[in-house]
């Protein structure tokens, strides 16, 4: 080593590297807790102490002539070498590479890891990086209901160790942050594939999932059925009257119709209620009328009411919470599936709205 420290001296007349820089060099000497490398024409350069232990993975295997990048931590040190770190120029290779990919919109593959109730957790580039739930594909996002955290962990966890196409949409090297999206690395090929469907078509398909927003609906991508997309009909499109819980008017398995009243970016968005015949357009009812109506469901904010319209359709209305003390009168005064009287205070055809006050009967 003593020989290499003399040659220093040359670098006098050479362009020395600026700290911070990420350089090449070639590995021309190894010792028991430092690795020197050649900087090409500005001198030799050293990963030792504390920089040689964090690198030490990175190092194995590495033999002499092998040539790897290293950032430049100072100049000089006491011996005369370029003082360096293979860590550090690691990570920042990594990041220059991930804008790039970023940059160019690349596609790529990445092997799941790890899971928590939030997404999916992997690495790219050596860089951990998350895949948030509401960026995984429709195939793939967990439809569970009521939002329970533990089904939705228990779902998300089956896809460790399977590799996911992803594209970064987060970048934040001081954050340390990289964000990936399944759902835009797929937007691309579902796009071509949605040429073949536009808003007015009916499709036919089965119920995959449930949600409290909503139900997805599983149907072919073409004619020949060889591949399939999955739509989400919204709780306010399943049916005309108003919807508390998707399950009531759809099952998990169900085959059925709907038609496409949305396509953007990717996302497809049906109305089963679109192929049925409106009852709120056929009401007689106006507002003072006095009618009989079941109590079909609490709420915090009232009570659904099912009426029967005059060509046996129903639909529902709302006794609000306001026309009680609170919620524990509103349950001991109304009973499930018992019938009362209510008068109209509000009717909005349009709106499919209807509110009701409860006509109190005297003891």
């Amino acid at each position: 080593m003593k020989e290499l420290a003399e040659n220093e001296s040359l670098k006098s007349f050479l362009k020395s590297p600026a700290p911070g820089e990420i350089v090449k060099g070639k590995i021309i000497a190894k010792e028991k807790s430092a690795i020197f490398l050649a900087l090409s024409n500005f001198g030799t350069g050293v990963i030792s102490g504390k920089e040689f232990l964090r690198a030490k993975n990175a190092l194995s295997g590495k033999n002499i002539g092998d040539e790897i990048s290293a950032k430049v931590l100072k100049i000089e040190n006491e011996d005369g070498f370029v003082e360096l770190s293979i860590k550090e120029a690691k990570e920042e290779v990594a990041w220059a590479d991930l804008k790039e990919v970023k940059e160019k919109d690349e596609i790529f593959e990445v092997k799941i890891e790890k899971a928590n109730k939030g997404g999916l957790i992997t690495e790219v580039k050596g860089i951990p990086a998350f895949i948030p739930v509401s960026q995984l594909s429709p195939e793939h996002y967990p439809k569970v209901e009521d939002g329970d955290s533990a089904e939705i962990l228990k779902r998300l966890q089956k896809f460790i160790d399977n590799n996911l196409k992803v594209k970064i949409i987060g970048l934040d090297s001081k954050q340390k942050s990289v964000i990936l999206s399944e759902k835009a690395a797929t937007f691309k090929e579902k796009k071509e594939i949605l040429e073949n469907y536009k808003v007015g078509d009916v499709v036919k398909g089965k119920i995959t999932g449930t949600t409290d927003f909503g139900a997805f609906i599983k149907f072919p991508a073409n004619k020949k059925e060889e591949e399939t997309l999955e739509g989400l009909i919204h709780i306010s499109e399943l049916d005309w009257q108003l919807v508390s819980d998707p399950k009531e008017i759809v099952k998990e398995g169900e085959t059925v119709k709907a038609k496409i009243i949305e396509i953007s970016n990717g996302r497809i968005s049906l109305s089963k209620k679109a192929l049925e015949k409106d009852p709120w357009q056929e009401l007689k009812y106006k507002k003072g009328d006095i009618i009989k109506g079941t109590v079909t469901k609490f709420n915090p904010f009232g009570v659904f009411v099912k009426i029967e319209s005059p060509d046996k359709t129903t639909i529902q209305g709302l006794c609000h919470i306001s026309e009680f003390k609170n919620e524990t009168d509103m349950k001991e005064t109304l009973k499930i599936g018992e019938k009362y009287k209510f008068q109209i205070s509000l009717i909005k055809l349009k709106e499919h709205k209807m509110i009701l006050n409860l006509i109190r009967e005297e003891k």
